[in-house]
């Protein structure tokens, strides 16, 4: 709770009278050498009222208040410059007719609220045209705001030339809606506003509130469509302080709106929504506040570097399992949530308003249009397109609350505000037998898992507050931050927008991207515990083993909603096992045998293989927008053949896998054969040279181009040779280099990619059995997209570094500090070992904070040690990176030697460690962030 505060008296913050006095001394004594002591004074003003402002605000008074306070400030300072430019520099003694002049605030400093680091927006009124007087006053005082270091949004016109601009463009009508006298003319700020009212904010109310939806719309666009972005930003995101004003403009052209009782007092809002409304303004403001006064800057977006200093500025303290800043970061969220709710409430009303106004003739004497949905659902009507309820009463049938959203979903329709408002407010007051309840379990199987759009449902239903209440263990993670770098939205929002993938897969339209799923999808028996484990399947999150905790959450809520004891148990694997296909596709070799035979058996039936994938698969895409590449999908779609292969054949234990593979290796070898065309003899040695794990780790298409890149270099006797290619659809750039294999090669070739500025994705490593290294690196640029695809001199340039590395050691790259957004990530590092996954290598996992070279560091450990790289596998989770290495000592075979284990481990950790800055002072963060170091996702 925000401490009530006595407002500040503005002349205990800054004297008008004494500051005019002072500026008049200086006048005197100083005349034209008085700019600077001017200047001096009003800035001295100015810091003091912005140091009053801040220190109100630390000791924990409300930004809307501080707001304006900082607006009586400037309104202080600019009139007070405007006194002494017309009386001391160009004063009209006898002022004309036309002389008439006058300063104004526009905009949000028209209202009366200016953030730290706002601009002041100004217009310099006039009576008629320019004059000398006029155009002297304007430059005079914008020159000194200016050198004040203010910036000031200015414009300069007179009463009919701002009108005229008004009717042509809402952006400045809007800044005239909130337009009020500073200094000056009275009158002259007089005529204007009753003008403007007559004339503009009177007329064509239709056609500004369209002009500010449709601007509301591009600006989400723009900055965010999701109000539940983990990086938001506090002015001009969905939720924000943007469109709360957006809501007041709304208002105020429609109805004429001044304070916020006249929404109750009109119908508008309820008592409750306008409480909602100015706790709203007041968090908002808050935030928004502390956010300039710490980056000193008009900085409006809530980054990772600064959340930690803003929980604690704004009150905020660790709990549980929650860290002061998923608390304020959740107190956000909700915030914007009832932001949203209260736009709905609003457009609904001036909606009806605008229906109402149209009809003539004799429509006008006919009540408002209302049809009923069906006999089948008594006291439900749809109202202007929307499912609505015939009165509050409705909803005394607790079904029915669960029920508005199932026929709304099933009708295709919207909610009306006023069904959605009064479901809120039932939701809140009822009790858990609520959830038992068989027509409230019905409505809401059939909404889940609704074959047409169940995504659009939920999301209402969430809005309402109606999802958490009905299924608590989904209430645990509404609004819930996710504070990593690797997810974009909040666990709620995440998962509805998985559902959305995984919808959008059922119906095929991602078919391109994913024609695996898409094709598989048909075939799903059950179908019903998919979307289910979908909806549930981060409620673990936060509480030790996500997917442990998950199942646990799963299966009481399954077991609630009446599921048969088997279903119930298939949701609970799912959601327990949600992780391990990305994991181990993308974290393993899936070349080796026992992988395979380790995860089919873990997934034990084709039916559970299906499910897990398409779960996967939209659970990735889910993430963010761009944490989805083909090059993921690919490695997925190997898994699922591979493993459904084993399952299919009946033998998916180690040995069957394995002739499998030896299968597919063959099978591979024929292909290649047919597909370059050359005689058997010419390719022989090349396919004999090979292991059966490459046949497996390429498609057709890459082991054909390695082919003739090999065969080139052989031929002409230019080893080592370096190739690249572009796979715009996997996001990558693909490196082969073909090289005399050599100890420390990997690191060095790795040193060469990171040093040339790209982030390796993947590396597949292979040594041929005459001595050759062989090793393709998928690379990309910092923002995924294929390196060099931009600036071909890139290739080049690392072309050349690829040469003299696979020659000779190539040094390793300059470390550098992490970025500040990473900076503010508590990593707790870690290596693990383990001879366990596979007989002939050891697969060792070092995970810490992710940086340029960190995988070429890693890679000169193995190389002091004499222990050769098998494969490696890297995999990145925003801040986090988790790199993965099979391993074999210098002679073959596993690292088993304690001591050298724990020294390898040692060296390992120290590089992980380097980067890392001082752990958090918090004991209890540093715990949660131990915790949760092995389920970042």
């Amino acid at each position: 709770m925000i401490p009530r505060f006595k407002p500040a008296r503005i002349e205990h913050v800054v004297d008008g009278h004494r500051l005019r006095a002072q500026l008049s001394a200086v006048a005197l004594s100083e005349g034209e050498n008085a700019r600077a002591s001017v200047k001096n004074l009003l800035h001295h003003a100015l810091f003091r009222g912005r140091m009053i402002a801040k220190e109100r605000l630390e000791a924990g008074e409300d930004g809307l208040a501080v707001a304006r306070l900082l607006a009586q400030v400037a309104d202080e300072v600019v009139s007070a410059l405007y006194d002494y430019t017309t009386v001391h520099l160009f004063r009209a003694r006898n002022p004309t007719e036309g002389e008439r002049f006058t300063v104004m605030a526009v905009g949000g400093y028209g209202r009366g609220e200016l953030a730290p680091s706002s601009d002041l927006d100004l217009l310099f009124l006039r009576a008629y045209k320019p004059t000398a007087f006029s155009e002297s006053v304007t430059e005079y005082m914008l020159y000194m705001l200016w050198d004040m270091g203010l910036k000031v949004g200015h414009a300069s016109r007179n009463v009919d030339e701002s009108l005229k601009l008004a009717r042509e463009d809402h952006t400045i009508q809007t800044a005239l809606l909130e337009a009020r006298r500073i200094a000056g003319d009275q009158s002259l700020a007089e005529e204007l506003l009753v003008r403007f009212r007559k004339e503009v904010a009177q007329k064509d109310h239709a056609g500004f509130i369209a002009a500010k939806l449709k601007e509301r719309d591009e600006r989400h666009q723009r900055v965010g469509a999701s109000r539940y972005m983990v990086e938001p930003n506090i002015k001009e995101g969905k939720g924000g302080l943007r469109d709360l004003h957006t809501l007041f403009w709304m208002a105020r052209h429609r109805y004429g709106f001044e304070k916020p009782e006249d929404y109750v007092t009109n119908g508008v809002f309820t008592e409750e929504e306008r409480f909602i409304f100015r706790r709203a303004l007041r968090f908002l403001w808050t935030a928004r506040c502390h956010l300039h006064f710490l980056t000193a800057r008009g900085e409006e977006r809530l980054t990772f570097d600064v959340q930690p200093e803003m929980a604690k500025r704004m009150g905020y303290h660790s709990r549980a399992n929650q860290t002061d800043v998923e608390r304020f970061m959740k107190r956000y969220f909700l915030v914007a949530k009832e932001v949203g709710m209260l736009t709905r409430v609003l457009c609904a009303r001036l909606e009806a308003d605008h229906a109402k106004n149209a009809p003539r003739g004799l429509q006008r004497f006919l009540p408002p249009s209302r049809k009923q949905v069906g006999p089948d659902t008594p006291g439900f009507v749809i109202e202007g397109g929307r499912l609505n309820i015939e009165s509050a009463k409705v909803l005394d049938t607790p079904s029915n609350v669960v029920r508005l959203f199932e026929i709304a979903e099933r009708r295709d329709l919207d909610v009306h505000p006023n069904a959605l408002g009064e479901a809120a407010r039932r939701t809140r007051r009822m009790t858990p037998q609520w959830r038992k309840d068989e027509g409230a379990r019905a409505s809401f199987l059939k909404v889940a898992t609704s074959e047409r759009h169940p995504g659009a449902a939920l999301r209402l239903m969430n809005e309402a507050g109606v999802l958490g209440k009905f299924v608590p263990e989904f209430g645990r993670i509404v609004a819930q931050m996710q504070f990593n770098m690797y997810h974009h939205y909040t666990v709620d929002e995440h998962t509805l927008q998985a559902i959305d993938a995984m919808s959008e897969i059922e119906h095929g339209r991602h078919k391109d991207q994913h024609p695996l799923a898409t094709e598989i999808f048909s075939k799903i028996i059950n179908r019903r515990a998919l979307y289910l484990a979908m909806l549930l399947h981060d409620t673990g999150k936060g509480d030790g083993d996500q997917q442990i905790e998950g199942a646990k959450s799963a299966r009481a809520a399954c077991t609630r909603l009446g599921l048969p004891k088997e279903e119930v148990e298939l949701v609970a694997w799912l959601v327990g096992n949600h992780l391990v296909m990305s994991d181990v596709a993308q974290k393993r070799d899936i070349s080796d045998p026992r992988t395979i035979a380790t995860f089919a058996e873990t997934v034990g039936t084709v039916e559970r293989l299906r499910l897990l994938l398409v779960l996967t698969v939209s659970d990735i895409r889910a993430v963010g927008p761009t944490i989805w590449n083909d090059w993921k999908g690919q490695l997925l779609r190997d898994l699922y053949r591979l493993t459904e292969a084993a399952l299919h054949g009946g033998r998916s234990d180690e040995e069957g896998v394995r002739a499998h593979l030896a299968e597919i290796a063959g099978n591979a070898k024929e292909q290649l054969l047919g597909d370059i065309g050359e005689d058997e003899s010419v390719l022989a040695p090349w396919l004999g040279a090979l292991e059966d794990g490459y046949w497996i780790n390429h498609d057709a298409e890459a082991r054909v181009w390695h082919t003739c890149e090999v065969l080139a270099a052989r031929n002409a006797k230019a080893i080592p040779h370096v190739a690249t290619r572009f796979r715009e659809t996997q996001g990558v750039t693909e490196v082969l280099v073909y090289a005399a294999d050599r100890p420390g090669l990997f690191a060095s070739l790795s040193a060469a990619v990171s040093a040339s500025g790209a982030d390796i994705a993947d590396a597949r490593v292979h040594t041929t059995k005459d001595g050759a290294a062989f090793d393709v690196f998928s690379i990309q640029t910092t923002d995924h997209k294929p390196f060099g695809l931009r600036d071909p001199a890139l290739l080049v340039s690392l072309t050349e570094r690829l040469h003299r590395a696979a020659l000779s050691d190539h040094p390793l790259p300059d470390a550098k500090p992490a970025p500040r957004r990473f900076a503010a990530f508590s990593i707790e590092p870690w290596v693990r070992l383990d001879n366990e996954l596979t007989p002939c290598s050891t697969v060792l996992e070092a995970s810490g904070r992710d940086r340029v070279g960190l995988l070429a560091e890693l890679a000169h450990v193995f190389a002091e040690a004499k222990v050769s790289i098998v494969s490696a596998h890297i995999d990145t989770l925003g801040e986090r990176a988790s790199d993965v290495f099979y391993v074999q000592e210098e002679g073959g075979g596993q690292v088993s030697n304690p001591q050298r284990i724990a020294t390898l481990r040692n060296k390992l950790e120290a590089v992980l460690r380097a980067a890392e800055p001082a752990a958090p002072a918090d004991p209890a963060k540093k715990a949660l962030a131990v915790a949760r170091a092995s389920t970042a996702r």
